[in-house]
This record gives C-alpha cells, structure tokens and sequence, in this order.
C-alpha cells in the first residue's frame, strides 16, 4: 500500500512510522522547510511528551470530546510513546502534576528520535510542499495534488493541525481539504488560551506578578455557576491573565454554552483565593498576628510578609481602607473585608485572546463523521485523521500530545487492512 501521510507534525510524523513499521510505502509531506515546528515549542521547548496518570483518566482531562478518545488512548498509550523514545535513545523524567518531560528538557532531543526513525524506515519527505487536494474517484482516494505534482495513494492520512501558532504552519489547510470531501468542520475557536479583562488598570499594576499556590475559579454570574476551578500557577499580563491554570481553564469556557454572549453581558468572572490554604478565620488569626507584631504601622507598610510587594497597592485599593491608617485603628470590620476580599478577588473576563496565541484550536472535523476505532472517515475510503485537525481539545498537562501519538499511531496501523 502507498500511504500519503499530510503534514509532519507530532500526529503526522507518528502516523507515517505506524504505517511505514507495517510495511506500506509511505510519502510525508510537509508545507514547512523542516518538520515538527509546533513540537519545538511545546511546553516552552522543553516538550510535555504525555502524563503519567492511568490512561483512563486522560479523558477527563479533554473537556472536548474525551469519550472520542477512548480506542485510541487503549490502544497506543503513555507508556508506548516512552518506550518509543526510550528505543531511540532518549530517557524521559516525571515533573510536578504527573508531567512527562525528556530528560535533557528538550524538545529538538523528541523531534530527533522522530526523524531518526522515519530515516530508518525508508519514509520519503517532502518539504515546502503544500497540498491543495485530495483527489477522490468513485468515493475512493487515488492520491493528492500539492503545488509541485500529483502523488498517487492508496491511503491518505491527514494530520494538518490546527490553526493556532501559525507560523508553526498551522493554518487550517486541512479543513478546507476535508470540506471540499464533504466533511463537516464545528466552529473554530482558540483553546488553551490567555484571556483578556475588562478592567485593564488593574492587571497592567500586576503585569508580570506570576502566583504559584492560588485557588481560581471561573463562574458564570448569570447562574452563579462554577464553570471551572483549579489550583496552581496563574500569571498577571497588560491584557488580561494568563498561566497553567488559566490556559486550563479556557479550554473549559471555550465549549461553554453562550460563552461569547456572557462575556459581552460581563457576566464571567474570575474568581482568586490567594490563600488557599488558610481559612478566613485562620486568614485572619494571621494578619491580625501581624498587626498586633507592629502596632504603629501604617496599613500600606503592614503586608509585606502576607503578599507579594505588586499585590500590595491593588489589595491596599480595593479593601476601601486608608493606606496611612495605623494598623491598631483597623476595625474588625476592615479587617474582615480585608480577608473577603484575600479569598475573592474578582477580575471580569471580556474573552479570549487571539487564536494566534492559543496553544491548541478547539473545533475542527466533527467526531460523528470519524471511526474511533481507526481514525477513518466515514465518508470517504481510505481517507484518515489524526491530530489537531480533529475536534478535539485537552487541557495543559501532555493530553493534548497524547491525543495526537495516540491517533497517528492507530491511523497509521489501520492502513495496514483493507476492509473491503
């Protein structure tokens, strides 16, 4: 069998060794100059290769279309992309949040063993080779039309991602590929993204703070519903907010009902705890410890052991106390409010930054019109997917890699039968 495997990202370059360790003549054909661009930069260079956690729990972990994922995730699992790179040469170390990383940190060490395998396997690549159709008779693929030539198939693959960091060359080519077969693409919308607020003033103060043990939540006011929460990292910017946590969390709000509509009627709200650990009523044993340590302090010099020095004024600020009161002339009643305010600090969100800066796409080709089981079409013979294309997205954390080994991997085997 001639296998076309279209695009040479982690899905792509998965699915052509699949196809190529069974024996197929396989073509991997890249519109970029070199392969694997968006892998560099995962996990900012350092690569987020998968998670350690049981298989199982890596669909509740992909808010969009989790369930998709099950055959592929029993089939080809975080223990198979290991002992891949560990064949190649390239040991791998866990991190905090059960993170898979390469043990040198990086992520040019992944793409080699990739390229050392598709070179062992006889896999032909063409680069600056942009595909413009998939050429279909009778239902059935006879092969592609790139910019350059036509390439006979018997099986095509397509593993263009999506259309986040473009200048990876993920700019949605294969959707407009799969629509012209009759494939249905769902809205196009960032994921893993950072988000904008309405109230500027207050994050340019903050811009830069980065916060490692806070609480946040994301609600719907018009319900009072929790949408989202998490603990971890977050990240003040002149925009808005950003960080793990946030990133997570818009792939949550992003398959929202009305997300767009309750963002203009401001009615999501970020919600920090920036003390999670302690209650209010400890919160408070601790600062009015603090108070009693100086008691002639003015409130604005009183939080420096508390919080960090750029939270200080935007705190001093919104707990409507005088900045040079002495901290003995707090009443209980200020110093409650203080507390509050600590455990619920409230930022509205406008919505989510450009698609250019979301780490993945959420949307792309409806799962409906996809086998689980071999990442085939429903539609057309022989056609399969794998990777960012498909409507699928995870949180932070190496789901969003698995997703795309896991469904090149079983895309890339399916080739080896013909069920016809």
């Amino acid at each position: 069998m001639k296998v076309a495997v279209i695009g040479g990202g982690p899905a792509g370059m998965m699915a052509a060794i699949s196809a190529a360790e069974d024996g197929n003549d396989v073509i991997l054909i890249e519109k970029m100059t070199s392969l694997g661009r968006k892998l560099l930069i995962t996990g900012k260079g350092r690569c987020n290769i998968t998670s350690s956690l049981d298989m199982e729990d890596f669909i509740k972990n992909i808010p969009g279309n989790g369930m998709f994922l099950y055959s592929a995730f029993k089939n080809y699992t975080n223990n198979d992309i290991i002992d891949f790179l560990k064949k190649e040469g390239l040991k791998v170390k866990e991190e905090r949040g059960n993170r898979i990383f390469p043990i040198t940190d990086k992520s040019l060490d992944v793409l080699k063993c990739f390229e050392r395998k598709l070179k062992s396997l006889d896999v032909k690549i063409l680069f600056d080779t942009r595909v413009k159709e998939i050429i279909v008779k009778n239902n059935i693929i006879e092969g592609v039309e790139t910019n350059k030539e036509i390439i006979k198939a018997d099986k095509v693959i397509l593993a263009t991602g999506g259309k986040s960091y473009p200048l990876t060359g993920s700019t949605g080519d294969g959707y407009y590929i799969a629509q012209k077969l009759g494939h249905t693409v769902t809205e196009i919308k960032p994921s893993l993204v950072p988000l904008e607020t309405f109230d500027k003033t207050i994050c340019k103060k903050l811009q830069g703070l980065s916060l490692k043990n806070v609480k946040i939540q994301l609600i719907d006011k018009s319900k009072n519903k929790i949408i989202y929460d998490d603990f971890g990292e977050m990240l003040f910017t002149h925009f808005g907010v950003s960080g793990p946590t946030i990133l997570s969390s818009s792939a949550h709000l992003v398959r929202y009902k009305n997300i767009e509509q309750l963002f203009k009627e401001n009615k999501i709200v970020l919600k920090i705890d920036f003390k999670p650990a302690l209650t209010e009523e400890k919160l408070n044993d601790r600062i009015l410890r603090d108070f009693n340590e100086e008691k002639n302090k003015m409130f604005k010099n009183s939080l420096d052991k508390l919080l960090p020095q750029k939270l200080i004024p935007v705190i001093i600020e919104k707990s409507n106390i005088d900045m040079n009161k002495k901290v003995n002339e707090i009443t209980k009643i200020e110093r409650k409010n203080l507390v509050k305010l600590l455990k619920n600090f409230e930022v509205t969100i406008k919505g989510f930054r450009s698609i250019d800066e979301a780490i993945i796409t959420s949307g792309g080709i409806k799962i409906k019109e996809i086998n689980p089981k071999t990442m085939e079409s429903k539609l057309v013979k022989n056609l399969y997917f794998a990777g960012e294309v498909v409507d699928i997205n995870g949180l932070c954390g190496g789901y969003n890699l698995q997703f795309a080994w896991s469904s090149g991997a079983i895309a890339g085997k399916s080739c080896l039968y013909d069920k016809n």
